[in-house]
């Protein structure tokens, strides 16, 4: 590999491991320690899809997370137990189960989305657009190749 691949492949996996070591940690020391970035991120779906007015049925969280029907079964449970959110039966399909959050629930979710918007300003800080349009460009071939990945 040249010193170009080598050096990108060496950011990309540290910035994917310190982003999911800052989020943790920054979980880990607020008002909601309690959970796992594994559950702030299922919380944050079903806060998305409520928000959107999109699709919150439990498949398409699970679907949306890239877990098992099962794992969210077992995670929506332990947040339903602490209080982050709620499952309801489909009034239309009793078949259809439902995942809202709570006012807990969404206030993590509140909490969760300032890191993000913490990290996305301090970016912004330190590029004109020009260098904003090239890196959204090549954050979008990064997308590209794991959506792509994962379709498989």
């Amino acid at each position: 590999m040249n010193d170009i691949k080598v050096q990108l492949n060496y950011f990309l996996v540290k910035v994917f491991n310190d982003v999911l070591k800052t989020e943790e940690g920054c979980l880990s020391t607020g008002e909601f320690k309690d959970l796992s970035i594994r559950e702030m991120h299922i919380i944050e779906s079903v806060c998305r899809a409520n928000d959107n007015g999109t699709d919150n049925r439990a498949s398409t969280i699970a679907q949306d997370q890239r877990i098992t029907a099962g794992t969210l079964t077992t995670a929506v449970s332990l947040l339903e137990k602490e209080g982050y959110l709620f499952r309801k039966q489909d009034v239309k399909d009793k078949r259809v189960i439902r995942i809202y959050p709570t006012d807990k629930g969404n206030e993590a979710n509140k909490v969760h989305a300032k890191f993000h918007k913490d990290m996305v300003d301090d970016v912004m800080d330190v590029l004109d657009s020009e260098e904003a349009v090239v890196f959204i460009k090549g954050l979008d071939a990064i997308q590209e190749f794991f959506e792509s990945k994962y379709s498989k």
